[in-house]
């Protein structure tokens, strides 16, 4: 299935937006997720940069500020007020922000993917290392 298709399901299934912002309203508070972990949960392991874009125009019922990169880093944006709101959001809730990352050891989610038992495979079938 390409790119276009599966980002603007409609009818036959839901977006590719509103799974991932389910994915995302599972983070519990005090915890953050990766974007290619998320990507993972959807059931699109290499989607991390289009997990970037749905949060970029994600409901503010979504709690955004617990996604971050692949070294635990918040993420550039054009402004730089959204980069403090991040940073605030995740201290007030008790994870640890410094120098622009976050220590993935201690603060990340851990959840099984999507397909229960069964870890995603990369090309020769090794698994994938998606934390």
């Amino acid at each position: 299935m390409g790119v276009v298709s599966w980002l603007s399901r409609g009818a036959d299934g839901p977006s590719f937006r509103s799974v991932v912002y389910a994915v995302v309203r599972r983070i519990p508070a005090g915890q953050v997720a990766t974007y290619g972990q998320v990507a993972v949960l959807t059931g699109h392991p290499r989607a991390a940069r289009a997990v970037g874009g749905a949060m970029r125009d994600c409901p503010d019922s979504v709690p955004w500020h617990r996604v971050v990169n692949a070294r635990g880093g918040i993420s550039r944006r054009r402004r730089a007020e959204g980069m403090l709101t991040q940073r605030i959001r995740l201290e007030q809730e008790g994870v640890r922000v410094r120098a622009g990352r976050v220590p993935l050891a201690r603060y990340r989610w851990e959840q099984a993917p999507a397909r229960a038992g069964r870890r995603p495979r990369a090309k020769g079938g090794r698994e994938c290392d998606w934390r």
